[in-house]
């Protein structure tokens, strides 16, 4: 059942106005940062979108030391936490992301988060939605929305392994290889070519022979560094 942006309006209150509108970025990878840049920089202007909902610009707050890292469980997410915390304190009227999945990729964070929004109050948005978490319909768009989230996830896992499986048949899947060793062009695998990097490893590998001890050889190299 959708709203009308009429009634969502109404939902907006002058209690919620009074505290803080939080606006959470993410990205997946630093690859995804690096080359999604107009996705992070769309994030960015959902302040405007915190803005037209009646907040003033010093009373929106941007989340995003999260850039980088994957919304799925078993992440440290300190912006993410810093949010949940927020929201536990009173201090957020508003949560504004993007869509669900920047927000959380598993069920766990997505719910916790819902509850947490419904007992204190807090409105969530989107690019084009305002949602209620106490609203019956709402709660469950939002519920469906993190389902589908993490469905995705799980799809995008899935193609990413048989692709991998795909390349092991054929001989060419390539795994990350220790420190000090790098894929030459012919697919060969040799020593890392940078003369410095072979030379801090010859270093690691005398001090441990020397010193007998992997500790002992951590802290020369802290001292040496």
């Amino acid at each position: 059942m959708l709203i009308s942006s009429t009634v969502a309006d109404e939902r907006l209150t002058t209690a919620h106005r009074a505290k803080l509108a939080y606006v959470y970025v993410r990205q997946s990878s630093v690859n995804q940062v690096r080359q999604h840049q107009e996705s992070t920089e769309l994030q960015y202007r959902l302040v405007d979108r915190a803005i037209g909902l009646g907040w003033p610009p010093e009373r929106v707050q941007v989340i995003d030391e999260d850039l980088g890292k994957s919304g799925a469980g078993g992440v440290d997410r300190h912006g993410f936490q810093k949010l949940i915390a927020e929201i536990g304190l009173g201090n957020a009227g508003l949560v504004v992301s993007l869509d669900a999945s920047r927000l959380a990729r598993n069920n766990r964070d997505w719910h916790q988060l819902l509850e947490l929004c419904s007992v204190f109050g807090v409105l969530i948005a989107d690019g084009e939605r305002l949602y209620d978490p106490r609203a019956y319909h709402d709660r469950l768009l939002l519920g469906l929305s993190g389902i589908m989230s993490e469905a995705e996830l799980h799809q995008l896992r899935m193609r990413l392994h048989q692709g991998e499986r795909q390349k092991a048949a054929r001989g060419e899947l390539r795994l990350p290889l220790p420190a000090g060793l790098a894929y030459d062009r012919a697919g060969t695998i040799v020593l890392n070519p940078d003369e410095e990097v072979r030379a801090r490893l010859h270093l690691v590998f005398a001090k441990f022979r020397e010193l007998q001890s992997a500790r002992r050889v951590m802290r020369y190299l802290e001292l040496d560094a």
